[in-house]
């Protein structure tokens, strides 16, 4: 039937994923015919799908099948297929048992905070611009709020009597904003006053020990006007956890403000049942399928040869980074949509496509790893909670052959799409089994890492009553030799690459991008083009 004409849902299937649908796209109506990513559908929003519907029909739906099935007609043909056997479900422990256990990710950071400790690899900070009259005690409340609504915010990560790292959840503690002043600096300086603070404070190392992994600076530059650091360490946040911080801080803060009890979903489950399960399911038969699938394609990947502009040192310690923006125009971006849809792939899937290029290119090799996270948050339970949840897979394409853009295509689809029913293997443990003598000079499995930002809400820092901007804190490490992010805004790419400066001059990394831009509309304006043939230069 055609696409634009409305279609109502037959049966109770239909209904249920129509339904699903219209939550996660913000779309009222949805026909059986209509096409997820038509509609504005990515990986990212299809996970979201995926974990709604396991919570609505009781089933696993893979992620794959909304990207070979993306209609709920056809999906409910796939859902009827299923059998409705459901892993273990995701429930509150008992917590009067003792001290209880690491998530596999969480567990990696203790590890490497043992190895180098106070290294500010790890922190992860939020400089936000305040202006208007800000009341320090409803945001010191507003913080209290969120640490009493997630345990995580309160948790100690503590060694037992065997030498394991494990985790103690403490009673909630009064968070108070550290206020600093800088309005006696002469006004020429105060700017920068304020941001040598930042900078200091967004490196201060936390003891993961100490129960208090959240930090809240404000340093007033004028009366109405002033700065707000927020610090937390990786180990009990991510990505997707910054929306929720974004989100519930706003609500917090209002009812404090207003004196009222804040409106915010109850959270049924913590971090802590979260990595009590995992370790469960991880296990037994489920793990050694995850383990198979993964040794399989990661066997023999090579390391990535970029021809650094200096030689790489022994040990990759705390490397300073640097960053580089660009942008693709909007015309380009559209096309490169278009031909991803054309192909049944997303967005992220043509411009990792791209990137892959550019490094194959540059290391003249056509077997290519990139790193990527992905949200880990494939249980509907874990959407509202701050912690780590974040994994990173590996997706490696061969390039051979010289096929036409379409086809590198779909084989980076195919990588992506197996990769995400194989993506609840933490990261930790495929580094365990595939690189145990691993070099210490680069990053196992992977050196470079793609991004493409689409978690909900990421921009969203606001109070009520005030004018809130985000603003950059500087002088992160950079954890790879090279990091490509890339997120939409207003329709064109904003792109950022993240460099070591151990390895590569500024103008290298600035060549790079322009390399990216220029093959980007040469895809655009003929994506059939062989990989030969496509302008780079």
């Amino acid at each position: 039937e055609l696409a634009n004409t409305y279609t109502a849902p037959r049966n109770s299937t239909e209904e249920i994923i129509t339904g699903v649908w219209s939550d996660v796209l913000g779309i009222d109506t949805i026909g059986i015919h209509d096409n997820f990513f038509e509609l504005g559908g990515h990986s990212l929003l299809a996970t979201q799908v995926t974990s709604r519907l396991r919570q609505r029909l009781g089933l696993d739906v893979p992620l794959r099948a909304l990207f070979t099935s993306p209609t709920p007609a056809t999906l409910s043909g796939v859902v009827r297929e299923l059998e409705t056997a459901d892993a273990a479900s995701l429930v509150p422990l008992d917590r009067g048992s003792g001290p209880l256990p690491l998530s596999f990710a969480q567990q990696r950071l203790w590890f490497l905070d043992q190895l180098t400790p106070g290294s500010a690899e790890y922190l992860v900070p939020f400089g936000l611009r305040v202006r208007g009259t800000l009341d320090t005690g409803a945001l010191g409340a507003a913080f209290t709020g969120l640490v009493t609504r997630h345990e995580v915010l309160r948790t100690r990560f503590v060694t037992d009597d065997s030498g394991r790292p494990a985790q103690i959840v403490d009673a909630p503690w009064s968070v108070t904003p550290v206020v600093r002043d800088v309005r006696t600096v002469p006004t020429a300086d105060r700017e920068q006053a304020a941001l040598e603070i930042m900078a200091a404070e967004a490196r201060r190392p936390f003891e993961l020990d100490g129960g208090r992994l959240l930090r809240v600076d404000v340093v007033r530059v004028a009366d109405d006007d002033q700065y707000v650091l927020i610090t937390l360490h990786h180990i009990v946040s991510d990505g997707w956890s910054s929306g929720i911080l974004a989100r519930e801080l706003r609500e917090l803060y209002a009812a404090a403000v207003a004196g009222r009890e804040a409106s915010l979903p109850e959270l049924l489950v913590q971090y802590a049942d979260f990595a009590a399960w995992q370790r469960e399911q991880l296990s037994g038969d489920f793990l050694e399928r995850q383990l198979a699938y993964w040794r399989e394609r990661l066997a023999g990947v090579p390391a990535l040869e970029l021809p650094t502009d200096h030689s790489r040192p022994a040990e990759r310690e705390g490397a300073e980074g640097d960053t580089v923006y660009f942008s693709v125009p909007s015309e380009v971006t559209e096309a490169l949509r278009a031909t991803a849809s054309g192909q049944g792939a997303s967005l992220f899937m043509a411009l990792l496509s791209l990137f892959q290029i550019v490094l194959a290119r540059y290391c003249r090799q056509d077997d290519i790893a990139v790193g990527t996270p992905i949200a880990g948050r494939n249980r509907a339970e874990t959407e509202g909670l701050i912690g780590f949840f974040v994994n990173t897979l590996v997706l490696r394409t061969d390039l051979s052959g010289d096929p036409a853009f379409t086809e590198l295509l779909d084989r980076v689809k195919d990588t992506a799409l197996g990769a995400y029913d194989h993506q609840d293997l933490p990261f930790e443990r495929l580094v365990d089994e595939l690189a145990p003598d691993r070099d210490l000079s680069r990053n196992p499995l992977f050196q470079t890492l793609f991004v493409f930002q689409n978690t909900p809400d990421g921009d969203s820092w606001s109070l009520p009553g005030l004018m809130v901007e985000q603003v950059g804190v500087g002088g992160q490490d950079a954890k790879f030799d090279l990091q490509l992010t890339a997120a939409e805004a207003d329709g064109e790419l904003e792109a950022v690459l993240e460099y070591r400066t151990d390895l590569f001059e500024r103008a290298t990394i600035e060549r790079l991008a322009g390399h990216f831009a220029t093959l980007a509309a040469s895809v655009a304006a003929a994506p059939g083009a062989r990989l030969s043939e496509l302008n780079m230069l």
